[in-house]
């Protein structure tokens, strides 16, 4: 069945359609131009299906340049060989690449920087570094130690553009909390680093910190008046203490005030064998021991220096200054000043100071119920006091100190006609160390000596040591030496003065931080001039110490003491047991 007359005429009606629109320009341009028209002639290059086909192998942009050899990657790939069977080519084996490594032109690693990654693993070159030069700190990688923030800026004063070595060397790590650098914590005063743990922290007023306690003790003392026959009596003990610091940048006050009061429930006797008691019959006791210290920076080197002071106590139990027949001790109060400077000459220090003080005595309440003029042991003492140092090596600083002093008395004559005016002085030579704050301290010996208005009282002179020293033999173990030596008045006839020396040996031992051990072993010599008596005194005592916190301590007290005299009846012996609390901010 043949087609339609209409398909036909529809089929080449389709193909005049498309031939139309070729022909016409072609005609259109043979009208225009007058020259003969050339075809473009066809050649194997424009059918080419290889990378490069149309243009000349040497003016391919992917061409190889001289000296760098051809790739494999480069090679161009042929073409497929139709007669070859696809199967076998599957199955034909893989050419070998062992040891044909491909080389691009440039060995591996060649644009790594000093500071980039080597594939290689090459050792690489240090920098060398010209004299003086800081050495570059190690790049942060694993296992670097995190980065210590930056301390916000405080506003409490001008930063150090240049702090000394020595204020960053050898220092124990600031928690971030008290050096102030925690993320968002308001500025603050940068608190000073606590040595001890359980130790009272004080509050701020203003500028000032201040730190208080009081300890509350009882117990036993077997011979509270020193007698040649004990008689015991319970104790109680009241012992408060105050410390007030500044917190300045400049200049300097401290007053530091400490005090006690020791109580006995029961009196001693009136008389003993049918004499009058050496002792009073009341035996209650306040000993107090404060100074205030200011000092003025004037500028680097100049400085001006006062102190304030103030002793409140009784005379020692057993001394013989002590009155028979007495109701209860007589207080006496020592108070007075000193204001001076201290200049430093580079290395050579000079520090001088003007001392006024005086001695008074309340009068004496005998048991009789009258009362005894102490007027006759009042006096004042003016006096001036100068120390030459030198710093000859950080840690050793030697010192000669000089001392003179004029003591005049209310009354010219004592309760025995003995005129006790008289001029004294002293003068020693020592040294002040410090090593590696392991042992610091210092020590000196010297002479002194003391002349009276009265030609029956002979010279007080004497050899004199005097000093301090710590040494702290481990993180656990402190051990402390003190010595001193003083001229002290007295009332027994025909004695120009007594000349008091005392050693004390002290070792602190913490068995846990909250638990302290202290032993102290104390012995002292009274020499009473122009009487050929001597007195010898030992002192052996222990302290327990438990920490509960901050603000509450627990301390138990054993201690031994001896008065060896060469004076019959006049030795004693006692021992007191103290159970007490301390509380302290």
């Amino acid at each position: 069945m043949g087609s339609s007359p209409g398909t036909g005429r529809s089929k080449r009606a389709q193909f005049l359609r498309a031939a139309l629109p070729c022909l016409v320009p072609g005609l259109a341009l043979t009208a225009l131009t007058s020259a003969p028209a050339a075809g473009q002639s066809l050649t194997p290059d424009l059918f080419n299906p290889n990378r490069g086909g149309f243009a000349a192998p040497e003016t391919l942009p992917t061409r190889r340049t001289a000296g760098v050899p051809q790739a494999p990657s480069d090679a161009l790939p042929a073409l497929p060989d139709p007669s070859a069977d696809p199967r076998k080519a599957r199955e034909r084996p893989a050419a070998s690449r062992v040891g044909q490594v491909p080389t691009y032109g440039l060995s591996a690693a060649t644009g790594a920087s000093s500071s980039g990654y080597d594939s290689l693993n090459r050792k690489r070159q240090q920098p060398k570094l010209y004299p003086g030069q800081p050495k570059p700190k190690r790049a942060a990688g694993p296992g670097s130690p995190a980065p210590t923030t930056v301390p916000p800026p405080s506003t409490l004063g001008l930063p150090r553009i240049a702090p000394p070595p020595s204020a960053s060397a050898n220092k124990a790590p600031v928690p971030a909390a008290m050096a102030g650098t925690v993320p968002g914590q308001p500025l603050r005063r940068r608190l000073k680093a606590d040595d001890d743990a359980f130790g009272a922290v004080g509050d701020y007023a203003g500028s000032f910190l201040i730190k208080g306690g009081l300890e509350l003790s009882t117990g036993y003392d077997t011979n509270p008046a020193r007698l040649n026959k004990p008689v015991g009596s319970p104790v109680y003990v009241v012992a408060p203490d105050l410390l007030v610091m500044s917190d300045w940048e400049r200049h300097a006050l401290v007053a530091d005030l400490r005090g006690s009061f020791s109580g006995y429930t029961n009196n001693m006797p009136a008389t003993i064998d049918g004499f009058a008691s050496p002792s009073p019959v009341e035996i209650n006791r306040p000993d107090f021991t404060g100074h205030v210290d200011g000092r003025l920076d004037v500028d680097r080197d100049l400085k001006l220096t006062s102190q304030l002071r103030l002793r409140l106590a009784t005379d020692n139990p057993g001394s013989p200054n002590v009155q028979a027949g007495l109701q209860k001790y007589p207080v006496y109060a020592a108070y007075g000043t000193t204001v001076g400077f201290d200049q430093t000459f580079n290395r050579f220090q000079v520090a001088a100071g003007a001392t006024v003080d005086r001695t008074a005595y309340t009068d004496s309440k005998l048991t009789d119920g009258s009362t005894f003029s102490n007027g006759d042991r009042d006096f004042n003492q003016y006096g001036g006091v100068g120390r030459f140092s030198y710093d000859l090596k950080p840690g050793l600083k030697p010192f000669v100190e000089i001392q003179g002093d004029t003591r005049i008395h209310d009354q010219a004559a004592d309760r025995n006609g003995y005129f006790r005016d008289s001029n004294g002085g002293y003068a020693k030579v020592g040294s002040s160390f410090e090593f590696s704050r392991i042992l610091t301290g210092e020590i000196s010996v010297g002479y002194s000596a003391r002349n009276y208005t009265d030609p029956r009282l002979s010279q007080l002179a004497g050899f004199l040591t005097s000093g301090s020293l710590i040494w702290n033999a481990s993180g656990l173990t402190t051990v402390k030496f003190f010595t001193d030596t003083q001229i002290a008045e007295t009332t027994v006839p025909g004695s120009s003065g007594v000349l008091v020396r005392t050693y004390s040996a002290e070792v602190d031992h913490d068995f846990r931080r909250w638990l302290t051990a202290v032993g102290k072993f104390t012995y002292g010599t009274l020499d009473y001039q122009g009487q050929n008596r001597n007195d010898k005194t030992y002192s052996f005592e222990s302290n327990l110490i438990y920490k509960l916190n901050r603000n509450i301590w627990v301390k138990g007290t054993l201690r031994h003491d001896i008065l060896d005299s060469n004076q019959a009846g006049s030795s004693s012996q006692g021992t007191v047991v103290l159970v007490g609390v301390r509380l302290q901010n």
